[in-house]
């Protein structure tokens, strides 16, 4: 059974306890591929700051006007967090980002939760097709909560 509420948003602020341990770790270690053909450390961190920059300053407005979330095609989607990753942005600058993203994120969520809880599409779907459960901001979080933690395992078992 899947509960959302209050600490589902509590759990995912909480990641940036995590993400907090990351500050020391290895330049190498940071900036090489988990795997071949996969993301550096620092790359999952920019894809994660994307996707709350997305839901900020994209889904939220979205839905205060009334409409839908909509979410990208995720390839061309994370390929701009992969070059900002890239792009010579400091490994402590990105940590400090991806802290500060989700935070504000958390902060505007817990603000708002008629507006966090609210039923609503995304990309046209009003329920989930894998749980049937009915999309909503909370919804959403729930199941970022599950992609943290999958890049979680990811990254540390390059640590």
């Amino acid at each position: 059974m899947i509960t959302l509420n209050e600490q589902t948003l509590l759990r995912y602020k909480q990641f940036t306890d995590w993400t907090d341990t990351l500050h020391h770790i290895n330049e190498h270690i940071w900036s090489q591929p988990i795997a071949e053909g996969k993301a550096s450390v620092a790359e999952i961190i920019s894809h994660l700051i994307n996707w709350d920059k997305h839901l900020l300053f994209t889904v939220i407005p979205a839905i205060q006007n009334g409409e839908g979330m909509e979410f990208p095609d995720f390839d061309p989607f994370n390929k701009i967090a992969y070059d900002y990753a890239n792009s010579g942005v400091s490994q402590e600058q990105l940590l400090d980002e991806f802290k500060q993203t989700r935070h504000q994120l958390v902060e505007a969520l817990l603000a708002d939760p008629d507006l966090t809880a609210k039923q609503v599409a995304a990309n046209g779907a009003a329920t989930c097709p894998y749980t049937g459960i009915p999309y909503s901001l909370l919804y959403v979080i729930h199941e970022f909560n599950d992609h943290d933690n999958h890049h979680k395992k990811q990254i540390e078992a390059v640590l």
